[in-house]
C-alpha cells in the first residue's frame, strides 16, 4: 500500500487531544488481515497511557466506491432493506474500518489491539448517501483520555463529497489496564437511570451471525467467529459484533436521512442467543438475561 504525505505537520506535543497532522493519501484501502495480525503481535509490547504520543496523520482515501454485492450482504445480515440506492447509516463505518485499523495497529499507537473494546459510536449523517456515489474517506485518531478502567482513544471517520462532509463518526475504544492514571477512579460514574423501555420484538440470534457479519464487513476478529476462538479470549461462546448490534437496532428503529445516532456497547451478546429489542421515541435498547447490551438514540437533525 503506497502512501504520499501532503501539506501538514505532525504535532509532537504528546498525548491528549489531536491537533491537525499531515494528510496522508492512500492509493487503496488497506488489507485487514495483515493489520490485525501485526496489531496482535505488537500488543504485548504496548504500554497504554493517556499521556502517550499517538499517530497524528489523517489517512485519506479518494475515489471510494461501494461494492454493491457486499452491501447487499451487509443489509441482509443487519436487517436493512435491500435494493435501495442509499447507504444504511452505519455502512460508512465498514468503509473506514481498514484505515482505522491501519492507524491502531501501528507501533506508535500506544493501546494494544488485542483486548481493545469498542465502547461507543456517535454517527452524524447530513444527507442521503447514494450507494452508487463516489466519496473521499478520511480517518484520524482524535486523542487519548483517561478512563476509570484504563485509557480510551477516539477515532474520527469522515466521508466527503467534494469539500462537504456528508457523514462522520466518533468511535471510542477502551484499553483496560491498571496504573497510576487509574488511581482514584475505581468507582464507576453514576449512570442516568430510567424505566426500562417497552419491548418491541424478540430476536433469536443464530450462531453464525458473527461469521456472516464478518464476511460482509471484513471484521474477522476471532471472538466473533466460533466458540473455540472466542474461548481463547475468555468468552464462553462467540459474541456478536458491537457494530452489528447497533446496525440491527437502527434497522428496526428507522432513521431519517439527516440524523445523529449514538450507541453505547454495554455488555457482549453471546451467540447463539435471544435478545429483546426495546424502543420508546428516540431511544432504543437491546436487552437479554436481565442486562442491557446496547443503548442508544436517534436524533433527527433540524
Amino acid at each position: 500500500m503506497e502512501t504520499r504525505p501532503e501539506d501538514g505537520r505532525a504535532d509532537g506535543s504528546g498525548g491528549g487531544s489531536s491537533r491537525e497532522g499531515p494528510r496522508v493519501v492512500l492509493d487503496r484501502a488497506p488489507s485487514l488481515a495483515p493489520l490485525l495480525l501485526m496489531g496482535a503481535l505488537r500488543s504485548p509490547f504496548k504500554r497504554p497511557s493517556a499521556s502517550a504520543e499517538f499517530p497524528r496523520e489523517r489517512l485519506v482515501l479518494g475515489g471510494v466506491r461501494v461494492d454493491l454485492g457486499r452491501l447487499v450482504a451487509y443489509e441482509r445480515v443487519c436487517g436493512f432493506p435491500t435494493g435501495e440506492d442509499s447507504l444504511p447509516v452505519t455502512y460508512p463505518h465498514v468503509l473506514g474500518f481498514p484505515p482505522a485499523m491501519s492507524l491502531m495497529s501501528r507501533p506508535d499507537f500506544p493501546l494494544p489491539l488485542l483486548g481493545l473494546v469498542h465502547t461507543s459510536i456517535e454517527i452524524t449523517r447530513y444527507r442521503e448517501l447514494p450507494a452508487t456515489g463516489t466519496y473521499e474517506l478520511s480517518v484520524r485518531v482524535d486523542g487519548l483520555a483517561p478512563h476509570r478502567r484504563g485509557t480510551q482513544a477516539a477515532v474520527v471517520t469522515e466521508l466527503r463529497v467534494g469539500e462537504d462532509v456528508v457523514w462522520e463518526s466518533v468511535s471510542t475504544y477502551l484499553a483496560r489496564h491498571r496504573g497510576p492514571e487509574a488511581a482514584g477512579r475505581e468507582r464507576a460514574p453514576e449512570r442516568e437511570t430510567h424505566e426500562p423501555l417497552p419491548g418491541v420484538d424478540e430476536w433469536r440470534l443464530a450462531g453464525d451471525i458473527g461469521r456472516r457479519y464478518a464476511a460482509a464487513s471484513g471484521d474477522r476478529n476471532p471472538i466473533h467467529l466460533y466458540p473455540l476462538t472466542a474461548r481463547l479470549f475468555g468468552f464462553k461462546r462467540a459474541i456478536a459484533h458491537g457494530m452489528w448490534t447497533a446496525a440491527r437496532c437502527l434497522a428496526a428503529h428507522g432513521t431519517p436521512q439527516a440524523v445523529r445516532v449514538r450507541a453505547e456497547f454495554r455488555a457482549p451478546v453471546l451467540l447463539p442467543g435471544t435478545v429483546t429489542y426495546a424502543a420508546n421515541g428516540e431511544r432504543f435498547e437491546l436487552c437479554g438475561d436481565d442486562r442491557v447490551h446496547v443503548s442508544g438514540g436517534v436524533y433527527p437533525l433540524t
